[in-house]
């Protein structure tokens, strides 16, 4: 008799390891995907959209397009230098892209690259259920939609209770009942006052909100008299905020630079490099950066040819973008210096625009929410590490010290306190 028992164990164990191997495979794979989501929103969603054209193409299908998978990684690393060999496929799309270069990703590794990629050729648009409330895009609005069809159900149950009023009528007209005067709409009182309280809900509602947004200006980002790119020089040229905002960390306001702050740099650098990035305003125009230069040149009165002062100076008029109500009292310096707030939290990724609008809009609400949440640097009296601004909170020092707290916010040191604003 054979006995076939052992034989069956070693199929089945080799079918399980075998399950269990392309099961680690998958996993992989997904955590790869993963990943790639995760870097694709970090580095290229600004831009790009895997399945729709957007400040960039769309990306699937990219690695079907460019099979050289190593050319395709030099072109994410570096797209000046992939642009400089002639390539005709990127050659195209940097001019049909307007002749706007891609942002440099040089500390991207292949292995992210691949993950990215991987993300970009597996994604699938999201698919939208409008039955339930989570279903509902974010960015669709449908108040008006409802508001004409909130007046044509008005309208047709007026219309309804007129109808319902004549046939009334007719009925009792036909069994003999002495039918009074019906009254006009205009003149009936139950119709009238229920309109005027609509109107008022409707008017007060929008007058609320009027009210409530007067003086917010987010987004608004205004053509200024000399094209300042923040993205070259903050970003590009790794510039500190506060060489040219001093006055963020020393004082209350942070003051927009004198042109002598700009001569320090332009004294020696006089034209825009024919290797550098492109630079465009918010409508496509192409912006020649060294005609920028010379206006820099012609407000501080400097002669390039024989680099020396004129004594013809003229004032550049810069219009203000981020401004606060005349009742509200704010320390750049408390922040930045005290509090050690990093400037994008309140002004944005300010390294990344060309062009500087305001990113928030800066309402009480808005200060308020950042009180509450921000974790100060607190001072250990132990340790002696953390921020000594806050050395003298003996009793949040003490609370700490015996547990009662694991962390100290800004509303915890007086941050919503209306008199540190208003006074």
């Amino acid at each position: 008799m054979i006995y076939h028992r052992p034989t069956a164990n070693k199929i089945l164990f080799n079918a399980f390891f075998l399950l269990l191997l392309v099961s680690g495979f998958s996993v992989s794979a997904q955590t790869d995907i993963a990943a790639g989501k995760t870097l694709f929103s970090n580095n290229c969603a600004q831009c790009h959209n895997p399945i729709k054209d957007g400040t960039g193409p769309a990306l699937q299908g990219v690695t079907s397009r460019v099979s050289d998978k190593a050319l395709l990684h030099s072109w994410i690393k570096n797209n000046n230098a992939v642009l400089a060999t002639g390539n005709p496929y990127f050659t195209d799309l940097y001019n049909k892209r307007g002749k706007t270069s891609m942002n440099i990703f040089s500390s991207l590794t292949d292995a992210e690259i691949d993950n990215i990629l991987a993300y970009v050729e597996t994604y699938k648009a999201p698919v939208v259920d409008n039955t339930t409330p989570d279903g509902k895009q974010e960015d669709s609005d449908n108040s008006l939609l409802y508001g004409v069809l909130t007046l044509i159900l008005a309208v047709i149950t007026l219309i309804l209770l007129q109808v319902n009023s004549n046939l009334k009528k007719l009925s009792d007209d036909k069994e003999g009942v002495p039918a009074h005067e019906p009254v006009p709409f205009y003149r009936n009182k139950a119709y009238i006052s229920t309109f005027a309280v609509v109107l008022f809900i409707i008017v007060g509602y929008y007058a609320v909100q009027a009210a409530i947004g007067l003086g917010r200006n987010k987004g608004y980002q205004p053509e200024q008299p000399i094209y300042y790119s923040h993205k070259v020089h903050a970003g590009t040229n790794q510039i500190s905020c506060l060489y040219c905002h001093g006055g963020a960390f020393e004082g209350r306001h942070a003051n927009v630079p004198s042109v002598n702050v700009c001569m320090n740099c332009h004294m020696q650098i006089n034209e825009y490099g024919a290797a550098s990035e492109k630079l465009y305003r918010e409508d496509g125009t192409e912006v020649n950066g060294t005609t920028e230069i010379q206006k820099i040149y012609a407000a501080s009165g400097w002669d390039p040819k024989l680099k020396k002062y004129t004594g013809k100076e003229k004032p550049i008029e810069w219009t203000k973008i981020h401004n606060l109500p005349d009742h509200v009292y704010f320390n750049h310096s408390q922040h930045t210096r005290a509090g050690q707030v990093q400037c994008q939290t309140c002004h944005g990724p300010i390294q990344e625009m060309p062009e500087v609008k305001q990113f928030a809009d800066l309402s009480m609400g808005w200060c308020i929410n950042c009180h509450r949440e921000s974790k100060v640097n607190f001072y250990d009296a132990k340790t002696g590490e953390g921020n000594k601004f806050y050395s003298i909170y003996e009793k949040l020092h003490n609370d700490m010290e015996n547990k009662k707290v694991d962390s100290v916010t800004v509303e915890m040191i007086g941050g919503t306190e209306c008199q540190k604003c208003h006074y």
